[in-house]
């Protein structure tokens, strides 16, 4: 799959720190079953690669992609512990020619560029993406930033991620040009202190739910 079609198999996907690495599995399974089945692990733990891997090996109905990637190395490393794909905050030349080196060596790889400005947007649509990451979505003008930019660059479309709760997923999936959101709202700490998947699980069904309502 590339990256759109991985955007369009849930107009969710959870971001997911994970700081147990015995939490990654059920929490990776609470939201598959909750209807979220793509999945961001970032990369600012110290067990992040091992959840991937975990997850990718035990929950074959996940799409595990590694988020925060920001070298060549963060690349390698993410790709071979399984992810399916990467996610950057930004995405400077060192890392869009780290990516494009990697496709030539190992082949494609699904990956959503962060931008935060119409300039980056352009600067990354000129290699040839189509889908980006606006981030941090709403501390770099929200709603209202990303509507000003379906009609001067229709041929883009966006997953805004920093900031994101239930109502502003709604607000961004109104859009033409965000066909999905990234948050992790329906990840809350007291269930994770509790390791409360069925609430988890709960959550995620009624994030689908609402967003799916205002599309």
């Amino acid at each position: 799959m590339n990256i759109e079609q991985i955007a369009a198999l849930a107009p969710i996907i959870p971001v997911l720190m994970i700081d147990d690495i015995e939490d990654a599995v059920p929490l990776a399974e609470a939201l598959v079953s909750g209807g979220l089945p793509v999945l961001e692990v970032t990369l600012r733990t110290p067990v992040a690669l091992e959840a991937i891997s975990r997850v990718s090996n035990a929950c074959p109905n996940a799409v595990v992609g590694a988020g925060t990637i920001r070298s060549a190395a963060d690349v390698a490393t993410c790709r071979a512990a399984g992810a399916t794909f990467g996610v950057s905050p930004g995405c400077p030349t060192s890392l869009a020619d780290a990516i494009e080196a990697d496709a030539m060596r190992n082949g494609p790889w699904p990956f959503l560029p962060g931008c935060a400005s119409a300039t980056e947007a352009m600067t990354l649509a000129e290699r040839g993406y189509k889908m980006l990451k606006f981030f941090p979505a709403e501390a770099s003008g929200g709603v209202p930033f990303l509507k000003s930019l379906a009609s001067p660059l229709p041929d883009l479309s966006f997953c805004p991620t920093g900031g994101l709760n239930a109502d502003l997923a709604r607000l961004y999936l109104s859009l033409p040009n965000v066909p999905v959101v990234g948050g992790s709202w329906m990840v809350v700490s007291d269930d994770m202190i509790h390791r409360d998947w069925s609430a988890i699980e709960q959550k995620a069904r009624e994030a689908v739910r609402m967003v799916k309502a205002e599309c």
